[in-house]
């Protein structure tokens, strides 16, 4: 008999509470153990029941579902939290995970999606857990930090559309080429990822699942061997070939993988889809930097403002940079007007240059390589001198790692 994922809904709607128990009945593995119509009643519930899960409205009279999430985060760190709501804004989303929540799903979802939900935050609670009982037991290898050798770049944007991944190929063979540095790059859009069509790499031969795949190979050997050599000068490790296989690739998986791509590069290169979930911030807890991408467009500049208050609270500051693409597209906004938006000085610009840019991403060749004399080109070199010479890269990040807080596990 498989284990028993153990449930608590609180929803201040009756109607709603019986719907998800109905729901959830017909779960081999998931048990509704309690309901709960406020948030009062669901901190006494999970003090009794002790559930896995809590299954949290977002809006309740009284103790709302942020005020509960964060009281039940503070009080039984063993008990994961869902958020419901029917809003779906990223303010909503943002203040749910800052208070502690695991995931966040918007009214109306699937049966499939809630089901979905429960599971894989169970599983990823599970797999924390472990690595947190790791360190007591002995830790890791002796001699862990003193492999490490290259530094890790991603490329991160809260809003699609921007520019992210190709700016993220072009740096990777700039600093390959002009710099002649040991780069890999690395597709983090698991579900959709675009780098092999900039490459002209079909994932169907190699990608990241080719690494997940084999648990009796070592880590060296699955990396290696997994890794495309590019006529540029790079090694790429694409993404997935369907969207769902990206739920095979797990927190340990990328640690693992990332530390092996540390050791056996100058850098590696991440092209980080615009989503936050354990995976992806995994992936920035390890970066060295984070260039943070942001056009000319008011909504990007909106969501920019978000990331960097959640950048904060995670202890990102000092490693994150700010990129403005397409910086000098006339849609009335001036670069002042951004850096007094998001308070924040913008770090790097890189001129619009649709003719170059769109012509390279038709032909499969990265602009750099083919036209490294074009404006776009010559911004994208700077970026990659900056990092190289380590200007883009706070002082003494090679000698430590600062203290980061999880945005699912906040506590």
């Amino acid at each position: 008999m498989s284990e028993q994922i153990r449930v608590v809904i609180v929803d201040d709607i009756a109607e709603t509470r019986e719907h998800l128990t109905k729901l959830l009945s017909f779960e081999s593995d998931i048990e509704v153990v309690g309901a709960a119509a406020s948030g009062e009643e669901a901190v006494d519930l999970t003090g009794k029941l002790q559930p896995d899960i809590l299954l949290m409205d977002i809006n309740m009279p009284g103790m709302d579902g942020i005020a509960t999430t964060e009281r039940v985060s503070a009080t039984f760190p063993t008990t994961s939290i869902i958020m419901m709501s029917v809003q779906g804004e990223a303010d909503y989303l943002r203040r749910s995970m800052l208070a502690g929540a695991r995931e966040f799903l918007v009214k109306p979802f699937s049966s499939d999606e809630l089901t979905a939900s429960i599971r894989q935050v169970h599983i990823r609670e599970k797999q924390k857990r472990g690595r947190m009982v790791m360190p007591a037991q002995g830790g890791g290898p002796a001699g862990d930090s003193d492999k490490k050798k290259g530094k890790i770049v991603t490329l991160f944007a809260p809003k699609g559309g921007v520019g992210r991944t190709t700016l993220a190929v072009n740096l990777a063979v700039a600093m390959a080429g002009e710099q002649r540095q040991a780069v890999t790059l690395v597709d983090g859009s698991f579900q959709f990822g675009d780098v092999g069509v900039l490459l002209n790499l079909n994932p169907k031969n190699k990608s990241i699942i080719d690494v997940v795949a084999d648990p009796s190979a070592t880590d060296e050997d699955l990396v290696d061997t997994t890794l495309i050599n590019h006529s540029t000068g790079i090694k790429v490790l694409l993404a997935p070939p369907s969207p769902e296989m990206a739920e095979l690739i797990t927190v340990d998986q990328i640690r693992r993988m990332m530390g092996r791509l540390r050791e056996t590069n100058d850098f590696t290169v991440v092209d980080l889809w615009p989503h936050f979930n354990d995976v992806s911030l995994a992936l920035l807890d390890m970066s060295d930097v984070i260039l943070t991408v942001l056009t000319l467009e008011i909504t990007n500049i909106k969501n920019i403002r978000l990331f960097l208050e959640v950048a904060e609270q995670l202890g990102y500051g000092d490693r994150l940079k700010l990129v403005l693409n397409r910086a000098d597209s006339a849609f009335g906004i001036r670069v002042a007007d951004v850096e007094n938006s998001v308070g924040r000085k913008i770090d790097h610009q890189v001129v619009s240059d649709g003719r170059t840019v769109v012509y390279a991403l038709n032909r499969g060749v990265p602009f750099v390589w083919s036209n490294s004399q074009a404006p776009v080109s010559e911004d994208i070199l700077k970026i990659s001198r900056a990092l190289v010479s380590g200007e883009g890269s706070p002082a003494g990040e090679e000698e430590q790692e600062p203290a980061k807080k999880s945005l699912f596990g906040r506590r």
